[in-house]
């Protein structure tokens, strides 16, 4: 686990240098397909040597959820442990990381109509309107909730709509324990934490890559499909949310530069705040050979992988 623009990646192909493993992707964003660059996704190159499950498996115009993605992320530990091999999670999106080490809580079934309802509101009053309205109705959830977190948001309210309780009460109610715990192995957590200016310096150098790299043709290309929204979970990705305005003459090229690293640095920081109270965690800093070492030697000492590897 670990901040956007970390490393992450690139030590998890180190680790798979060394460990038979079955990577798995813990990403809300690399889950969409023909959104590679700016997701920072692995070449096709690199995920034909190293496959990583849970990359390229919905279109963006399709939402992803923590429910769907710990039943995906169960089945593939599962096949992983069956074949004798160590199942790797690797990514930034913690909640997702929380749902799977911590349990889900049981929620009423999405509803299309309300659901559809809910965003129409949010095009016509905003964020902000529908984030007071959960105030009202959920002051747990709604000071958990983000208020540009669309997709939290809606789902808060959806819920609320559906059931007539509140998020906040069937998250009190949450099922205890997570995969780890029904598939009876052990989890370790190891959580990458690099200085916070080294992480933002990092953040600018990817996004100046990434425009390097083709990403506004890669946006210009979604948005001539026709079938996708600003409002979608999958465009207010960070870097497509700022890259689509630009494009759509809303803002200039410095304008979109700067936001996006701002919103990239504010998604980093989230997730430290995340990291910051995990129980459990192993820190790993900068220095890439001593993670590497790290790791393999917490292996190693609960007997998780041999010691001659």
């Amino acid at each position: 686990m670990g901040p956007t623009a970390s490393g992450k990646t690139d030590l998890a192909l180190r680790i798979a240098d060394r460990i038979a493993c079955d990577i798995i992707s813990v990403d809300s964003a690399m889950v969409y397909r023909t959104m590679d660059i700016g997701t920072a996704k692995p070449s096709a190159a690199t995920l034909a040597r190293y496959p990583h499950a849970l990359i390229d498996i919905r279109d963006p115009t399709q939402a992803y959820s923590a429910g769907e993605f710990v039943a995906d992320a169960r089945a593939r530990v599962a096949a992983a442990l069956e074949r004798g091999r160590l199942p790797l999670l690797v990514g930034g999106t913690m909640l997702y990381f929380k749902a799977f080490s911590g349990g889900m809580a049981e929620l009423p079934t999405a509803s299309a109509e309300i659901r559809a309802t809910l965003e129409e509101r949010a095009r016509r009053e905003g964020l902000g309107t529908l984030h007071a309205e959960l105030v009202r109705i959920d002051p747990v959830a709604a000071a958990a909730i983000h208020p540009n977190n669309p997709q939290r948001l809606l789902r808060a309210l959806e819920v609320h709509a559906a059931s007539g309780a509140p998020i906040s009460a069937f998250w009190a109610r949450q099922r205890a324990g997570g995969v780890a715990d029904e598939l009876g192995c052990r989890l370790l957590e190891f959580a990458l934490e690099p200085q916070r200016a080294a992480n933002h310096a990092a953040i600018a150098q990817r996004f100046a890559a990434m425009l390097a790299a083709g990403l506004l043709d890669e946006v210009r290309a979604l948005m001539a499909r026709g079938d996708l929204t600003p409002a979608m979970p999958s465009m207010r990705a960070v870097g497509y949310r700022q890259v689509w305005q630009h494009l759509a003459g809303a803002i200039d090229r410095a304008a979109m530069i700067d936001r996006a690293v701002a919103a990239t640095r504010q998604l980093a920081r989230r997730q430290r705040t995340w990291l910051r109270n995990w129980p459990e965690k192993i820190v790993l800093n900068d220095v890439v050979e001593a993670n590497l070492g790290s790791i393999l030697q917490s292996l190693r000492s609960n007997r998780i992988v041999r010691s001659s590897q």
